[in-house]
């Protein structure tokens, strides 16, 4: 009985060791907070431009490989940077845009970093009403005089 159970523990610890572990330091994220604004990270703001950030080590110097891409079924990526940011986590930036018709919800952004895709989940909130409804009222217009 002994023997059986070292056994089983051997197996169980060595199938433990073949896992693959997450790469340090790859991170991949949309927009930062700032100083003066926080909860943007993984948040789309409209109205306002958006980067996709990473850091994927393995470029040259502090830079991300020029071979790091992005990719998510809802945004155009645009520019690309392939440097460190000041203040934030990462060495690759692109801007973004939301594409046209896409709903309010959860989405994925992921970045190509030396041949291993990471995903990160964003969200898009709904929009704000850009325009003032027909027949509402207007401050200083007497429409809410009695």
């Amino acid at each position: 009985m002994v023997a059986i159970g070292a056994t089983v523990l051997a197996g169980a610890s060595a199938g433990f060791a073949q896992q693959p572990e997450p790469d340090p330091g790859v991170t991949v994220q949309l927009n930062d907070d700032t100083a003066y604004e926080l909860g943007l990270v993984n948040k789309y703001v409209h109205g306002d431009a958006n980067v996709a950030l990473a850091r994927c080590p393995g470029g040259d110097g502090l830079k991300a490989p020029a071979s790091t891409t992005f990719s998510s079924p809802v945004l155009s990526i645009g520019k690309y940077d392939y440097g460190p940011l000041i203040g934030v986590p990462a060495n690759v930036s692109a801007d973004v845009e939301l594409n046209d018709g896409t709903a309010p919800g959860s989405y994925p952004l992921t970045v190509n970093c030396n041949g291993k895709s990471y995903t990160a989940t964003f969200t898009v909130p709904p929009r704000q009403v850009s325009a003032v409804p027909s027949g509402a009222a207007h401050a200083g217009d007497g429409s809410m005089a009695s």
